[in-house]
């Protein structure tokens, strides 16, 4: 693996896990736009552990690269039901924010 898959890589994980920790914390900044787009708030705990899972398998592809490759997937399916999320929600002005954290997903998966 390359350098800059580690790094890409690394940088994925920690932004899918701080993305789903915020969840957990109940940041105002991750909840309160969930409530706006119509998300159940019993699915806000399932939510934020796909994230962290996503983070988690991430990293663990470091040691067995298909689960990191799976990872990448899932957290880049994950990001673009966001994005649904927020188009059916009318929030065109909030798309850019799940693509952000996707971006980095992609490319793990491309240097994978």
């Amino acid at each position: 693996m390359s350098t800059t898959a580690v790094v890409v890589t690394a940088v994925a994980a920690f932004m899918a896990g701080f993305s789903g920790a915020s969840v957990f914390a109940r940041a105002a900044y991750v909840v309160e736009p969930l409530a706006a787009y119509g998300v159940p708030r019993a699915w806000w705990n399932w939510l934020g552990a796909a994230k962290v899972a996503g983070a988690v398998g991430l990293v663990v592809g470091f040691f067995v690269p298909v689960v990191g490759t799976l990872a990448a997937i899932g957290l880049i399916l994950y990001f673009a039901g966001a994005v649904i999320t927020v188009l059916r929600a009318r929030a065109y002005g909030h798309a850019p924010f799940p693509l952000v954290y996707m971006a980095p997903a992609v490319a793990a998966l491309a240097l994978a």
